[in-house]
């Protein structure tokens, strides 16, 4: 068939192979449509060439940890069960029969999750692009569980662990773990920290970089995910007691006195390996007898501290560095139980004590009838 000239020159599509004229009738038909709607099929694109395709373009907007994820969820799930299929044959009743049989072998709702929300998010992109008319995956994502609530230590447990750092280890960790606690750094993010971001006079460190270790292996540093975790963390005396420390030492063992480089790492000054970091998380607690967590729980134990000491929740949101106040209360929402209790109680008081002083002024006012007299 001939299409429309583009700037003068004749194009022609030939498609063959049909094993009847009915059905090179009925491409063709498909192919005109296509071309007066604008939406340019490909009848030979299947569905894992187009994910490694999709992939591969959303590569320069990703974390290399992030990629590396969905590169892992492809392989192992997408491409073994639709792979093979033309994208523009896939149907919703192919995912939502796989989703259907790998709930029933046992897989977790968070992991089918993920990979059917992966799935749609990509058809997106073809939709987006004029590839496909519609999202098949458009309603066959189950739906998210509900987050598991992390376990925190109390103030308590927290102070017993810095604690038992400084006095059996007294090491370069006993001071990370003082700055994590003492400002609900992320893990990525207090690995990261370079003494060029660490303003001690100013009591203030500036989150600059993160650090990642894709599938525990390569190192990466790179900028932090959103914008609202690049900024300014103010330093409480414990968290500068640390960093002073930190100073001295490698001050004392730089041969120039000079402080560069990365504020917690090896000897030979590269950086820490996080999976190394949280096996001394989980010695050092089960020495305790503490709860067992991880590193990213330091952070949620910072939050829940802030928020039974009574600190607003708008607060702790820019503390955290949360990108808007809505992120914090889906997380720590459970833990202002008692914030609200103190709310309705303090709500209650202040209509009982206007209560109270209209009836004073009611008491301590001449009857009208009184003065009629």
């Amino acid at each position: 068939m001939d299409l429309a000239r583009e700037e003068g020159k004749r194009r022609t599509r030939r498609r063959g192979g049909f094993a009847s004229r009915a059905e090179a009738a009925r491409e063709m038909a498909r192919v005109l449509d296509a071309e007066y709607r604008g939406v340019y099929e490909d009848r030979t694109l299947r569905v894992g060439m187009f994910l490694y395709e999709w992939l591969e373009a959303k590569r320069p907007a990703l974390a290399p940890n992030t990629w590396a994820g969905y590169r892992a969820c492809i392989e192992r799930d997408l491409v073994p069960a639709f792979g093979s299929v033309l994208l523009l044959d896939l149907r919703p009743k192919h995912i939502d029969a796989w989703v259907s049989t790998q709930l029933a072998a046992g897989r977790g709702r968070t992991t089918v999750h993920h990979a059917v929300a992966m799935l749609r998010g990509a058809l997106n992109h073809a939709v987006r692009t004029w590839r496909l008319r519609y999202n098949p995956a458009k309603h066959s994502v189950p739906p998210k569980p509900r987050a598991v609530v992390r376990t925190c230590w109390t103030p308590d447990q927290a102070a017993a662990f810095l604690r038992h750092n400084a006095e059996h280890y007294a090491d370069h960790l006993t001071d990370l773990f003082e700055v994590m606690l003492g400002t609900g750094m992320r893990r990525g993010e207090i690995l990261a920290l370079h003494w060029s971001d660490v303003h001690l006079m100013d009591r203030k460190l500036y989150v600059r970089w993160t650090l990642t270790a894709v599938n525990n292996g390569k190192i990466h540093l790179g900028e932090p995910k959103t914008e609202a975790s690049r900024a300014w963390v103010s330093l409480a005396p414990r968290a500068m007691a640390a960093l002073h420390r930190q100073a001295d030492l490698q001050m004392a063992t730089h041969p120039d006195g000079r402080l560069e480089g990365l504020v917690f790492a090896r000897p030979d000054g590269s950086p820490l390996r996080p999976q190394w970091l949280l096996d001394q998380l989980r010695k050092r607690t089960t020495e305790l007898g503490l709860p067992v967590i991880g590193l990213h729980d330091l952070r949620h134990t910072a939050a829940s501290i802030m928020i039974a000491a009574g600190v607003p929740l708008a607060i702790v949101s820019k503390t955290l560095r949360h990108a808007n106040l809505a992120i914090t209360a889906d997380l720590y929402g459970h833990l202002l139980k008692d914030s609200a209790d103190d709310a309705v109680k303090a709500l209650s008081a202040a209509l009982d004590r206007a209560d109270a002083h209209h009836e004073d002024r009611t008491s301590t006012t001449v009857p009208s009838t009184y003065l009629a007299a």
